[in-house]
């Protein structure tokens, strides 16, 4: 019955095209575009080839410098001293996968969801893929269809598009004949046929996300002051390894008794065995399986990780930039109440209410009234004239007793009550009206009263439609118009409806000292309104379209205003950059294609479960369950990584300073260098890689604080200098004493080093628990196990030295560790936690 009565009733506003273009394309005309380059194919151009990738991961300098001397020692037969090689493998190794993920993400970035098109041709209507679909092409588009191409609509029946991907905008919009629909745009009501204007990269969508499609990574503090470490040791290799050389050939009787003798190779045994030493390996390698294992425990929660270095990124964020559709909100509007304009309104508008709830044309205002309102079939439809945002009203005529035809409009009260005249006010104000058809009628308020109320509810960020009655049809199908005579019955409003876990969460970074800003395409008032009910202090939101352009404006606009409404895709882009320019670190939240310019300009970008597909490639997080309460674990794993990074730091930082002042002292002194390769080996498991990797991962929910870097270095520079110190005291100690054995003088260096190393270990492992401990504990007793174990001692070259020369190790090794531990204290004062 319901969907007779649908059939039966007439369309007002339906314009039809005849024609040939009604038949489009022949498969002549096809062939003839897709040959001349007409079609919906975008080129990938724009992220590195894996080829590229690898070149850029493993031939670097670092990787040269260790390969050639991983090379060198096996060529001498030295592989003992040949194991720094695996930690190199795995960076390279790491390097590649997390940039070839990055890759595989931008590659699939696409902003259309639908995998096929519906297109009229040979006057069939046909699927295709979306790539073959050509310029002038014509669409046929119905509810639920996403826009494949730019196009120009031919003929429309109440046919509306959902912007708000491309916009930000979350109001539908109406699509007349004339009138442009864009790809990546969702229908969401009615239905019409478009022919295809832009295709392929000239596409609105295509052309917005060209930016975002470039490859970059993520802004890391950790891997930039790793990468500027990395390029001072760069500078500083050739000139110490030449100091090295020549300090060790000279005290092996000169350069022509080395040559002569073949000693120069273990000469060049202790040049790689200074050189490798400089290089904190071992750093990078834990940075990244930090940054994994980070990673792992976030995806366990529902949170994707699309770049490894990400995890550090919230932890730093100082300002956290939302979208409101789909982040703060739920995203779609939900009925709220009903407010009566008249004591007692016309009988039937609740059947009315129904009958637009659930009309198949409807948009997705009116389809949410069918929540508290439905339509039992009890009137019988005449005439009905379907929503479009040009005019931002409906109606429905029925058919009532008596021969009337009482009509219903539901629409924008601004303009529903400027285009339509209200019956007069009766003397007699809040009397009982009749029924619809009756004579006597309710008592119809003023416009300007009506209008006033309607104000304030949107003032409270409520949507509002008015309900309104009349006697008659609507005007002539070609020229429509509101009949005389409205009575206003009711006020309708909607609201959107806020994440139950926005306001836990924004509270949770506000107490973390974060600030807030809400960026949307909506109307401010209504943004504003959403921020006080997600509990934000806003007296009033901003119109972006009053944004000034000039850059140090626009910076103290973004300082001093929390809540941005009407704001376009690249006015959020430059919003982003004026905080960055203030020297904030930013995130950067949102669902629509109009974010991923933003998401891709923030420090880290974050992407709902319901983002557009370019929206998500472009973010460095994506929240896969929708939660916007996993924000706070996601800090919470950013700072974990972060302080824990910082922590380990300032041990392979020590041994970088400490290895460069070995090498340059020693080599001025014209000493032989204290080490072989393999036992630099077994002092870096022991006080730096091993323990490194379990407090690496240990719990450490320390605020983070800027300069990593200097932190790191006020303590290790000085910690590497007290540990050379220390080995030089030990060698002049060991002259003095007279003759001994090179390999003696090792094992001593060996032991000194090893104390001194375990005591830092100690000192930055604090405040000390349970974990780290016992952390400690296994490494003291490695040592004592490693200088008693024969196949230990055969492999390290090691053995206990002579008394003397043990107690000298002792003496030295436990004097520096007491200077460590008021380095410590000095820079626990500079730096309080």
């Amino acid at each position: 019955m319901r969907e007779q009565r649908r059939t039966q009733k007439p369309r007002l506003l339906h314009r039809r095209v005849s024609g040939p273009a009604a038949n489009g394309l022949s498969h002549h005309d096809v062939a003839a575009r897709m040959e001349s380059g007409l079609d919906n194919r975008v080129p990938d151009t724009t992220s590195r080839s894996l080829w590229q990738i690898f070149r850029a991961n493993v031939f670097t300098l670092f990787n040269a410098i260790v390969g050639t001397s991983f090379l060198v020692l096996l060529l001498l037969g030295r592989w003992q001293d040949a194991l720094f090689g695996l930690s190199a493998a795995g960076n390279a190794v790491i390097g590649v996968v997390q940039e070839f993920r990055a890759k595989r993400s931008l590659d699939r970035l696409a902003v259309m969801d639908a995998p096929r098109a519906r297109v009229m041709r040979d006057g069939q209507i046909q699927e295709i893929a979306t790539a073959d679909v050509v310029r002038d092409d014509v669409l046929v588009l119905r509810a639920g269809d996403q826009v494949t191409a730019d196009a120009s609509v031919l003929e429309s029946s109440g046919l509306e598009a959902d912007e708000s991907l491309l916009t930000g905008e979350s109001d539908p919009v109406g699509k007349d004949h004339g009138t442009d629909v864009l790809s990546g745009s969702i229908i969401i009501a009615g239905h019409g046929k478009a022919r295809v204007v832009r295709v392929g990269a000239e596409s609105f969508a295509s052309r917005l996300t060209a930016d975002a499609r470039r490859f970059s990574l993520v802004n890391s503090e950790i891997r930039n002051s790793l990468n500027r470490v990395l390029r001072w040791i760069a500078w500083a290799i050739l000139p110490v390894a030449a100091i090295v050389v020549n300090g060790d050939l000279q005290a092996r009787g000169g350069w022509q008794h080395a040559i002569a003798t073949g000693t120069w190779t273990a000469a060049l045994v202790g040049v790689i065995a200074s050189v490798i030493a400089m290089v904190p390996l071992g750093l990078v390698l834990l940075t990244s399986v930090a940054f994994a294992v980070g990673g792992l425990r976030l995806a366990s929660h529902g949170v994707l990780i699309q770049e490894l270095a990400a995890v550090e990124g919230l932890a730093r964020v100082d300002v956290l930039c939302m979208d409101k559709t789909g982040t703060l909100t739920e995203g779609g509007l939900r009925f709220e109440a009903v407010h009566q304009l008249t004591p007692a309104p016309d009988p039937g508008w609740h059947q009315a209410l129904g009958w637009f709830a659930s009309e198949p044309e409807a948009n997705a205002t009116a389809r949410s009234l069918g929540a508290a309102f439905t339509d039992d079939g009890g009137f019988q439809s005449i005439s009905y004239v379907p929503f479009s945002s040009a005019r931002k009203w409906s109606a429905v005529t029925f058919r009532g007793g008596n021969g009337t035809t009482p009509t219903w409009i539901l629409g924008a009260p601004e303009i529903v009550l400027a285009g339509g005249t209200c019956k007069p006010q009766d003397a007699t104000a809040g009397e009982a009206a009749g029924p619809l058809d009756a004579p006597k009628q309710a008592t119809a308020p003023s416009s300007a009263c009506v209008l006033e109320r309607a104000a304030g509810l949107a003032d409270a960020g409520l949507r509002t439609l008015l309900l309104a009655g009349a006697d008659g049809l609507p005007g002539a199908a070609t020229t429509v118009g509101l009949p005389d005579g409205l009575r206003p019955v009711a006020l309708l409003t909607f609201r959107e409806q806020p994440r139950s876990d926005a306001q836990d969460t924004l509270e949770f970074f506000r107490s973390e000292g974060v600030e807030l800003k809400i960026i949307s395409g909506d109307d401010p008032r209504t943004v504003a309104a959403i921020a006080r009910r997600v509990g934000l202090d806003v007296a009033h939101g901003f119109d972006a379209r009053s944004l000034p352009e000039e850059a140090l404006l626009l910076e103290e606009v973004m300082e001093s205003n929390i809540v941005f409404g009407r704001v376009t895709p690249q006015q959020k882009k430059d919003m982003v950059a004026a905080l960055q320019r203030r020297g904030h670190t930013v995130a950067m939240t949102g669902d629509g294609v109009n974010d991923a310019l933003a998401l891709k300009t923030a420090d880290i970008g974050i992407a709902m479960d319901s983002a557009a597909p370019a929206t998500k490639a472009v973010a460095r997080l994506v929240l896969l369950d929708g939660r916007f309460d996993r924000l706070p674990e996601v800090l919470g794993e950013g700072r974990r990584v972060i302080a824990n990074i910082e922590r380990v730091s300032s041990l392979f930082l020590s041994k970088t300073a400490y290895s460069i002042a070995i090498a340059v002292t020693f080599g001025l002194l014209q000493l032989q260098f204290p080490f072989l390769p393999r036992q630099l080996s077994f002092t870096d498991g022991l006080t730096i890689g091993i323990p490194a990797f379990f407090l690496a991962l240990m719990p450490n929910a320390r605020r983070y604080k800027p300069g990593f870097l200097h932190r790191s270095l006020w303590f290790s520079v000085p910690a590497g200098l007290i540990v050379a110190g220390s080995l030089l005291v030990l060698n002049g100690l060991a002259t003095l004493d007279g003759a001994q054995a090179a390999d003696a003088i090792r094992s001593a260096s060996v032991l000194t080093l090893s104390i001194v190393g375990l005591w830092i270990l100690a000192v930055v492992s604090r405040p000390l628990n349970a974990g780290r401990v016992g952390v400690l504990a296994v490494m003291c007793a490695a040592l004592v196990f490693l200088f008693n174990v024969p196949v230990a001692q055969d492999f390290f070259i090691l053995s206990w030295p002579p008394g003397s020369l043990l107690i000298s190790a002792l003496g030295t090794g436990g004097a520096a560790g007491l200077a460590v531990e008021f380095l410590a204290w000095l820079h626990r004062r500079k730096f309080p936690r």
